[in-house]
């Protein structure tokens, strides 16, 4: 059993800076001194415990969108100790951020994440109900860290509208997806083709113009930057030209299913609005 807290003395952040480097490299960490300083105004630290071991934590500060006056929160950390993951500390973290984000009266946390990282996406997108109008390229730079493998690091940005009766739905589901309908009726815009252990882009479709149209990326994608980085590129690439090409029509990402029998995951875009 884990135990979930608040985290704000001096040595529970040096914890959480020896976390980030076992997690990503010892590279661009956020270091003790700011984790002090922003815990002291406004931001949320929450880290996860087995015994006197801590195994995650999520990181997340107050923001303004540029022109904007209304405040948001920006999850710049979640991690979860490699030893730990597929126990459901992710959407366990992502939830107390949430209830800490509430309590300061605000509506929206925000992040990135890597569109080509189908776990993340099933997190994102099924389990907390993210929706995602904005796609940046190279947000971080070429980073030698191990999970960027030195390539462009284009990140969708998540929007958590955390009070809005959808994403209520999303955490009180089973966890069903589309998968079954929306997605298996939607065109989906790009082909792939085999790649030896791989799926590969074999080009797409930016004629597509129906109000719900849908997305393939490969499964198992750090495995494959470190395997085969010709072709991890090869999907950075044609992913951005896709997701740049259909956000810039006033599309947005809503949803995600995972096809682990062939090797893939779908994404779901639609210009359809919900009501909330």
């Amino acid at each position: 059993m884990f135990r979930i807290a608040d985290l704000t003395t001096l040595d529970e952040f040096r914890q959480v800076e020896q976390l980030e480097g076992l997690i990503w490299g010892r590279i661009d960490l956020v270091p003790v001194p700011i984790l002090a300083v922003t815990v002291r105004r406004g931001a949320v630290l929450v880290g996860a415990w087995d015994a006197d071991q801590l195994v995650g934590f999520v990181y997340s500060f107050p923001a303004l969108r540029r022109g904007e006056s209304v405040a948001s929160h920006w999850s710049h950390m979640l991690g979860v100790h490699p030893d730990q993951r597929g126990a459901g500390l992710g959407r366990a973290l992502k939830l107390a951020q949430r209830e800490r984000v509430l309590a300061l009266g605000l509506d929206l946390i925000e992040w990135t994440f890597d569109p080509l990282q189908a776990e993340n996406a099933h997190l994102n997108f099924v389990k907390l109900g993210v929706v995602v109008e904005e796609y940046e390229e190279n947000v971080y730079g070429e980073s030698p860290s191990p999970l960027h493998g030195g390539l462009p690091t284009d990140r969708f940005v998540c929007q958590w509208w955390i009070r809005r009766p959808h994403v209520e739905r999303r955490l009180t589901s089973s966890g069903l997806t589309m998968v079954a309908s929306e997605a298996a009726r939607a065109p989906v815009v790009n082909r792939i083709e085999p790649a030896g252990r791989w799926i590969a882009p074999a080009g797409f479709d930016a004629a597509r113009g129906e109000p719900r149209v849908a997305v393939d990326i490969p499964a198992e994608y750090t495995t494959m930057l470190r395997d085969d980085p010709v072709l991890a590129l090869r999907w950075r690439l044609e992913t951005r030209a896709i997701f740049t090409r259909y956000l810039a029509a006033e599309y947005r990402v809503v949803d995600f299913a995972q096809d682990e029998a062939r090797a893939r995951g779908r994404y779901l875009l639609t210009t359809i609005r919900p009501a909330d």
